[in-house]
């Protein structure tokens, strides 16, 4: 099939695509085909397109895609999301083939901290515990104790020494989310943000609970109207019980088990795709319908069988950068529950 695609319309927010059916149909089918004879698995985060989502082997969040990495048999890994989720894979399976259909799919929250920034920040806290978010360099890992994603981030917190300074980086709305839920006052925290999540407003939040009054609501600990929404539940302007501020895989988990009509959902809208085809029977809305990652766009339907068919963009890891960043990476998957929950 020719790799020039005409766009399709888009349905809702959330649910752009660019094949038509026919052309869906025909692209998985050569996707699957050459992914067989490659012996590669397809890896796709649930910000990625509804094609490249739904054809991927596995699909889910940082902290669930980590550990199929980890753990797979396949002779080459095929990531769809973001550079610094691609080199994870590499740092989890260093003799493994790691393929990102495009190596300029960066992400702004890893690019908001550099490994010489991050060492700085050590030399004036001497002994401080370094936890580092997994949106981050495989270079910023290696100078990392422990990683963590949105959903284990308070258990990483917790599994440290009460009496031990900590620095957290780079999401200063994660960070500090889980100070707040942790109780913890000797965590430091970079001023680095998603330009994504940060563009998240509580004015979006307002606009849309009056629009929607008796709507759930899904927040990601990551964006920028977190301390808001809590402020409005602590208040009781929202309803404490029907809001919840989660990962994109505890998202998932809510999904199947809601009996709501409808829930706002404050995150990338590539998730809403996700939603949906868990459960059809609500109707899943975004906070904001502009919260769309260009980088995670990059991966398009074109680009990942490109790479199939060539082998293009390899990711590649300085061995001993990916030694020590894999120590970090292993200490938060041990941390983690078994199950999808993560970035």
């Amino acid at each position: 099939m020719t790799s020039t695609i005409a766009p399709a319309t888009p349905a809702v927010p959330g649910d752009e695509r660019t094949l038509s059916p026919g052309e869906c149909d025909s692209w998985a089918a050569e996707v699957r085909r050459l992914a067989d004879e490659r012996g590669a698995v397809i890896l796709a985060h649930n910000y990625q397109v509804p094609e490249i989502q739904d054809v991927a082997h596995h699909t889910g969040d940082s902290l669930y895609l980590s550990r199929v990495a980890a753990e797979t048999d396949a002779r080459e890994i095929v990531f769809c999301g973001v550079h610094f989720m691609a080199e994870t894979a590499k740092i989890l399976s260093p003799d493994k083939t790691v393929l990102l259909p495009d190596l300029d799919a960066g992400c702004s929250l890893a690019d908001s901290i550099t490994a010489e920034q991050l060492r700085e920040w050590k030399a004036e806290h001497p002994g401080a515990v370094v936890v580092s978010y997994v949106n981050t360099t495989a270079a910023v890992k290696a100078e990392t104790d422990i990683c963590c994603t949105s959903s284990n981030a308070a258990d990483v917190i917790r599994s440290i020494p009460a009496d031990r300074e900590i620095l957290f980086c780079p999401d200063q709305f994660l960070g500090a989310h889980v100070k707040r839920v942790t109780g913890r006052e000797n965590i430091h925290i970079w001023a680095g943000e998603c330009h994504v999540h940060a563009g998240i407003s509580p004015s979006d939040v307002r606009e849309q609970v009056a629009a929607h009054p008796d709507a759930e609501i899904l927040v990601h600990p990551e964006c920028g109207c977190t301390t808001s929404v809590l402020d409005l539940v602590s208040h009781g302007d929202l309803p404490a019980d029907r809001t919840r501020v989660l990962s994109t895989g505890g998202m998932a988990e809510a999904a199947r088990t809601t009996t709501a009509g409808q829930v706002l959902v404050a995150t990338e809208i590539g998730i809403l795709h996700q939603l949906r085809s868990l459960n059809s029977g609500t109707q899943f809305i975004p906070m904001n319908d502009r919260a769309a990652c260009r980088y995670m766009k990059m991966i398009t339907p074109a680009k990942l069988l490109d790479t199939l068919r060539t082998g293009r963009g390899v990711i590649d890891v300085d061995p001993e950068t990916a030694a020590r960043a894999r120590r970090a990476v292993e200490a938060m998957i041990a941390i983690g529950e078994p199950g999808r929950g993560g970035e």
